[in-house]
């Protein structure tokens, strides 16, 4: 019976997460936009799977903060508010500026970092926009592991996909995808001659010119909506 019991929570468990990264892809691939309403009924019928099973996917979803339960409203995909990218810019700045400086101490660094840099080239020159957020995050994770500091790694990888949200916007409001190389080639530059002060500073400065730009970005939106809404009640 205990086998039983524990064989069943075990495989509701592994359709818990697979819902939950059928999911995912859906929103980081774009196909589930933000503020897309969500409901427990439709997502059970098109997965087939139970509204419990969805909705413990759904709370996994919720805790990496790809989707918010609104009251009597149900889910729906997050969205970033101007608050939202300072947080996730400043936390950024500090693990990966950190995770850059240790790892330009790493004397196994430039086999990991030149691979998942030319990765990256090879995105921006497809120009598919999920392709440069994957490789994006492909090199800063490159970083944080070579960093060799476990609880580092253990942090970033709770707002990974977070990250990997907020890549994806700041990577689209880019002019040409061409500059998503120019905007890391100082701080690769410094990471492969291991210069560890160089590497920090640069990531530093990395993650601020983008954070600020995506932050002007969205309250440039968010002025347009407060006026809308305004003018609706006139």
């Amino acid at each position: 019976m205990a086998a039983k019991i524990i064989s069943g929570l075990v495989e509701k468990r592994s359709l818990d997460r697979a819902a939950a990264d059928v999911i995912r892809q859906a929103i980081t691939s774009g196909a589930l936009t933000p503020g897309k309403r969500l409901t427990e009924t439709e997502l059970s019928t098109e997965l087939n799977l139970s509204r419990s099973t969805i909705r413990a996917a759904l709370q996994r979803l919720m805790s990496e903060g790809l989707v918010k339960q609104k009251p009597y409203l149900g889910w729906e995909v997050a969205s970033l508010s101007s608050k939202d990218a300072w947080e996730l810019y400043t936390l950024r700045s500090s693990l990966e500026s950190l995770a850059a400086q240790l790892a330009a101490a790493n004397p196994n660094r430039r086999q990991p970092i030149e691979a998942a840099f030319e990765d990256l080239k090879a995105a921006a020159k497809s120009r598919n926009q999920k392709r440069i957020t994957d490789s994006d995050l492909a090199l800063h994770n490159a970083i944080v592991v070579l960093s060799g500091h476990k609880r580092l790694a253990d942090q970033y990888r709770l707002v990974e996909q977070q990250v990997r949200m907020y890549m994806a916007s700041s990577n689209a409001i880019l002019e040409r995808p061409e500059m998503v190389i120019s905007n890391h080639k100082k701080m690769v530059s410094a990471l492969l001659r291991g210069d560890a002060a160089a590497s920090e500073r640069y990531a530093r400065e990395h993650n601020k010119t983008s954070g600020e730009l995506l932050i002007r970005h969205i309250q440039e939106k968010e002025t347009k909506q407060t006026n809308k809404a305004a003018s609706r009640k006139l």
